[in-house]
């Protein structure tokens, strides 16, 4: 089953922003209904669209190129962990992803981060909670549940990576954006980096791009599990 509720809305000058844009995607109808109420409810919000399975959540989000999708991790037919691959693999500017799980400590969590999910959110999570993540995650300015993260990098990162790794990276990263990337993985904003380290938001901003880019990775989520699984931050 898939809706669509697309009318093509843009922000223009002089006009309010356009709503933040989203994709539903899960194979339970009564957990998107409840999602789409929620998200619904809220203003500068708009569910256009749903997907019962990854299969169809793929091409959906390609053709309504939403900002940002709810993603359960287990779907029939393909899983999210690879409709999240297949979604980033694919397009250019793709959406930034939540991944929706019941067990906070599943391994399948950790590789739908690894795939380039965003975050993740529990499918016990209250409303207040569930509008928070959306609206934090669409910033981009800080980890979601970054204690919940550093736990899953730190039990599934593997055993500690050969010391050439973190010379590698420390030797990628000047030592700004290395103090940087230790801060990210601490879960501080930009507004709190900038703070610590006595610099202005812009500058932190400018740094974390660059960690991003010298990376390879297109958020902070998988800049803390690149810190980890090459043993630049160690877990502890």
């Amino acid at each position: 089953m898939t809706t669509v509720q697309n009318d093509g809305r843009r922000a223009g000058d002089g006009e309010p922003p356009r709503p933040l844009r989203i994709v539903l995607a899960d194979d339970e109808q009564l957990v998107r209904s409840a999602l789409r109420a929620i998200l619904g409810a809220e203003g500068g919000m708009e569910v256009v669209g749903e997907a019962a399975t990854g299969a169809e959540a793929v091409p959906l989000i390609r053709e309504l190129r939403p900002d940002l999708v709810l993603m359960d991790v287990r779907m029939p037919e393909i899983d999210g962990i690879r409709a999240t691959e297949q979604v980033l693999a694919s397009m250019s500017g793709p959406p930034r992803i939540i991944v929706v799980t019941t067990f906070e400590n599943d391994a399948a969590v950790y590789a739908a981060l690894r795939a380039g999910a965003s975050g993740f959110l529990l499918k016990r999570s209250g409303a207040e909670e569930l509008v928070q993540a959306v609206r934090l995650v669409a910033r981009s300015d800080s980890l979601l549940f970054p204690a919940a993260v550093r736990r899953l990098a730190a039990r599934h990162a593997g055993e500690r990576a050969a010391d050439e790794a973190v010379r590698t990276l420390r030797a990628r990263l000047s030592e700004r954006e290395r103090a940087v990337l230790r801060l990210m993985t601490a879960g501080l904003t930009n507004a709190e980096i900038a703070e610590r380290l006595g610099v202005g938001p812009a500058t932190v901003k400018t740094h974390v791009a660059g960690v991003l880019a010298k990376l390879g990775v297109r958020d902070r989520t998988q800049a803390v599990i690149a810190a980890y699984e090459c043993g630049f931050v160690r877990p502890g």
